[in-house]
């Protein structure tokens, strides 16, 4: 009999598990800590993603890198809650608009993911635990993984 109660608390306490688990849903909300101005500058370039704060469903994000003296490319990037889940949407000019759908969060880790991209496959973004915000895009090209980091620091936003 104690056997047959232990099953049925351990069974409710699953349920309930379960159930606050599907009740915390991931919104554009729990991406604030990306919100501002990040840089990342080596010896051959510097490169600067800009995230506004979420409003409306969306966070708008632009990111520059620039290479002796002049800018060598710039990407449009939107996080944008839709019914089915948030997304990850980046245009980088001359390039068709490619989504990626939100597949897991992690405390402040989100992984991004679209398989029938050429590369990336997936996009990673995360705050360190001394408040730097990383990048990562990964995937597949001609059947060999490729992954690329973008470390960033946070910046002052100068509008001049």
């Amino acid at each position: 009999m104690r056997y047959l109660i232990r099953i049925v608390i351990l069974i409710c306490w699953c349920l309930t598990v379960a159930a606050l688990a599907e009740d915390k849903k991931t919104t554009i909300n729990d991406f604030a800590w990306m919100a501002g101005c990040w840089g990342n500058q080596t010896s051959k370039s510097t490169r600067d993603e800009i995230w506004s704060k979420a409003s409306g469903g969306t966070m708008i994000g632009l990111a520059r890198v620039v290479a002796n003296g002049k800018t060598s490319s710039v990407e449009f990037m939107r996080l944008h809650q839709e019914t089915d889940g948030l997304y990850f949407t980046a245009l980088i000019p001359g390039e068709p608009e490619t989504s990626f759908k939100l597949i897991r969060m992690d405390g402040k880790k989100a992984i991004f993911e679209n398989l029938k991209h050429d590369f990336p496959q997936r996009i990673i973004y995360g705050q360190n635990p001394d408040g730097s915000l990383f990048a990562r895009i990964e995937g597949e090209i001609k059947g060999k993984k490729r992954e690329i980091d973008f470390p960033f620091q946070r910046a002052t936003c100068e509008m001049n």
